[in-house]
């Protein structure tokens, strides 16, 4: 099975690029008709609110919707950290559901 959050973190030049894939539905909820013609009922199932911290401090926050694609992308850019520091990464959808993802700043 794939992980939920994949995610590193680089330092470089004193900046560290964090990365992450998140595997989610982001599904933004309607209708579709089935292979009967009969109309289905899609409930919305999304992302709400990502947060990072970098060693237990909050560093960004990001407030999504259903406008988001399936298993999206995250980035951002810290300055400041240093090799073999923690960066976390938390999200939480419209259903309640929620998962986060530690690294180790390489």
């Amino acid at each position: 099975m794939a992980e939920p959050i994949k995610m590193k973190a680089k330092l470089k030049n004193g900046i560290t690029t964090v990365k992450a894939i998140i595997r989610h539905p982001m599904e933004r909820g309607g209708t579709k008709s089935n292979e009967e013609g009969e109309t289905e009922t899609i409930a919305p199932k999304f992302i709400q609110t990502i947060s990072v911290e970098h060693n237990g401090n909050a560093i960004a926050s990001a407030d999504w919707s259903a406008g988001i694609s399936e298993n999206p992308f995250y980035a951002l850019k810290l300055n400041g950290a240093k090799k073999g520091d923690k960066v976390k990464l938390t999200w939480k959808d419209n259903d309640g559901d929620s998962m986060s993802q530690e690294v180790e700043i390489k």
